[in-house]
């Protein structure tokens, strides 16, 4: 009994290391998708994955499931896994619902955010225009998510909360690109600005109509966007 307790540990610590790996896989990978090194249609292979990184197949394996549950590859049985890209149908679903959801978590969220979540959010609005007009285009999407996570983040809402945390890891290359090539980067700082500031105002229902708006506005442009370079020839 004694010699068991005593190397009962090693396996788990080898699985907490292997997790890690599986993690920082997932990471390097999802940035890779995000920045546009890897487009949509690109083929993710185990083998060369793991050669490049040093490892096993078995997180590299674990990585592109967890990609795959962010909407980020599709795994398929002869194929492996592919770097997925939106349709119109998924993009106009996705923001739908986002627009159902993140009004929800708002109203709940707003009413409890305290004075360091207020200067939290206005240091993220503050670099966020800073890396928009210096066209820093790989920071957009990682301070638009902080930023409405961290407006919702007082919900109660776990699941909520995750399930629009993946929505916009799944639009945020796709919307990098939209606002790189329209002019939707003004409206969204504008947008954002206005929100913060009706939050700070107490003014929630406002604050809730105009976020509904603001996504709503950002899923049309970026339809508009994707049907137009479809109509191209290109992939969004």
């Amino acid at each position: 009994m004694t010699n068991r307790t005593a190397s009962s540990p090693k396996p788990v610590q080898k699985t907490f290391q292997h997790r890690t790996i599986s993690a920082s896989v997932a990471e390097e990978l999802r940035r890779r998708i995000v920045d546009g090194e890897f487009q949509a249609g690109f083929q993710l292979r185990q083998e060369a994955l793991a050669v490049e990184f040093g490892i096993s197949r078995i997180p590299v394996r674990e990585a592109l499931v967890q990609l795959e549950a962010e909407g980020l590859v599709k795994i398929h049985p002869h194929r492996g896994a592919i770097v997925s890209a939106l349709s119109p149908e998924e993009v106009e679903e996705l923001f739908e619902l986002r627009a159902l959801l993140e009004p929800r978590l708002l109203k709940a969220s707003a009413p409890r955010l305290t004075e360091a979540d207020y200067r939290r959010l206005q240091g993220i609005l503050q670099e966020y225009s800073s890396e928009l007009h210096a066209m820093h285009v790989s920071r957009w999407g990682e301070l638009n998510r902080e930023f409405h996570m961290v407006l919702y983040q007082h919900a109660g809402q776990p699941r909520s909360l995750a399930i629009v945390a993946n929505f916009l890891q799944e639009c945020d290359r796709h919307t990098r690109l939209q606002l790189t090539l329209t002019d939707g980067r003004a409206r969204a700082e504008a947008e954002h600005d206005q929100l913060l500031r009706l939050c700070l105002e107490g003014q929630i229902n406002a604050a809730c109509k105009l976020l509904k708006t603001h996504i709503e506005g950002a899923g049309t442009s970026l339809l508009k966007y994707i049907h137009e370079h479809q109509n191209n020839g290109e992939t969004a």
